[in-house]
């Protein structure tokens, strides 16, 4: 597949996400890229993205090692790209929290997503807010496989506020941790906050998954969610795993069942997944960013060839004459607080490293 890069999107510790453009059928990607000695958890998401095929799971555009202008070797994964955001960002942009009919929404296509990938045996391992994406028609979709494993997996990975307590005392990991962080999902939703936020302000990580696994206490209820959110919220709260309800299970609780999906406000301005052309103006204005701010950060593409950056050139200046209305900017997937950092344990329960959000 030939692609461009785009503009940046995101960044963590290992691996960067950008835009891109795919130039036999005009889709705009996702690209995450890692240096190739540090894509162990890349190469490991691109296998699981590959074997997945779902509505509510980001989907899979390939993957390919590349030698960049660098020098350097870079791992890439071309995904679908989400141009709404996360859950995160759906709920700072409407105050700090969501309603509770858009939560409704947004539980049941998680579930719809986690009940998929359940059934072919895979835990996701890290759902929270930010690791759930809102796609174009408004769906949410789950992403960021990175810490996703096969179930019997002895190895724990995950964010310390949104582990279950049997994950965060190092026993296991399967599809019932994933039901404990939907819970901790439904109340960051509801408050703008992860579970566990008030003790989280006052120790360090290693407390907070010492309460999380050994203390006997869930998190709090949010006292705004009515009686049926706070009863589902419970069965995804059990300490002991096997007690918690499946994904099939509480697809079908009162909280969920027979209400219909509603229609989210998404915002105007947002690039489209499904551009009209190669002349798409955000697409193209945000590789003109790229250049014009010299960021060619350590991913740019050495096959730019003489004739393309001539394309490049007519283009951009077509689209200058073009632009009328300005404000078009991408989705700010900024990772405030290093969101991307995971709690990573390795099989003897040592924690390698780590950071509360």
């Amino acid at each position: 597949m030939e692609w461009t890069r785009g503009r940046i999107l995101g960044r963590g510790s290992t691996a960067t996400v950008c835009s891109a453009m795919c130039h036999n059928s005009n889709e705009i990607l996702a690209v995450k890229s890692s240096e190739i000695h540090r894509s162990e958890f890349l190469q490991r998401e691109a296998k699981i993205l590959s074997s997945l095929n779902s509505p509510y799971v980001i989907g899979y555009r390939g993957s390919e090692t590349k030698i960049e202008s660098n020098g350097v070797v870079t791992y890439n994964l071309l995904m679908e790209y989400a141009p709404y955001g996360t859950l995160t960002d759906a709920a700072k942009k409407n105050g700090g929290r969501l309603e509770e009919a858009m939560i409704v929404k947004y539980t049941r296509e998680i579930l719809r997503g986690l009940e998929y990938i359940h059934s072919k045996g895979i835990a996701h391992c890290d759902v929270k807010g930010s690791n759930v994406v809102v796609a174009e028609k408004g769906e949410a979709k789950l992403a960021d496989f990175g810490c996703a494993k096969r179930v019997g997996s002895e190895a724990v990975t995950g964010t310390p506020a949104f582990m279950a307590p049997e994950v965060a005392r190092g026993e296991k990991q399967g599809s019932e941790s994933d039901i404990w962080a939907v819970g901790c999902t439904v109340i960051e939703m509801a408050t703008g906050s992860p579970p566990w936020t008030e003790a989280s302000s006052r120790e360090d990580p290693v407390s907070v998954l010492y309460r999380v696994g050994y203390s006997g206490e869930t998190p709090e209820l949010p006292c705004l969610l009515t009686e049926e959110a706070k009863d589902f919220l419970k069965m995804c709260f059990k300490r002991e795993a096997k007690e918690r309800w499946t994904a099939t299970q509480l697809l079908n609780h009162p909280f969920l069942i027979g209400k219909p999906d509603i229609e989210p406000v998404l915002g105007s301005g947002l690039v489209s997944s499904s551009p009209t052309s190669v002349t798409d103006q955000t697409f193209w204005r945000s590789v003109e960013d790229e250049i014009v701010e010299e960021e060619a950060v350590d991913l740019q593409d050495e096959s730019r060839n003489l004739d393309r950056l001539n394309l490049w050139a007519f283009h951009l200046e077509r689209i200058g004459r073009l632009r009328c209305v300005g404000g078009l900017d991408g989705p700010r997937w900024d990772m405030e607080g290093g969101d991307w950092v995971t709690v990573r344990v390795s099989c003897e329960g040592t924690m390698i490293s780590g950071s509360l959000t």
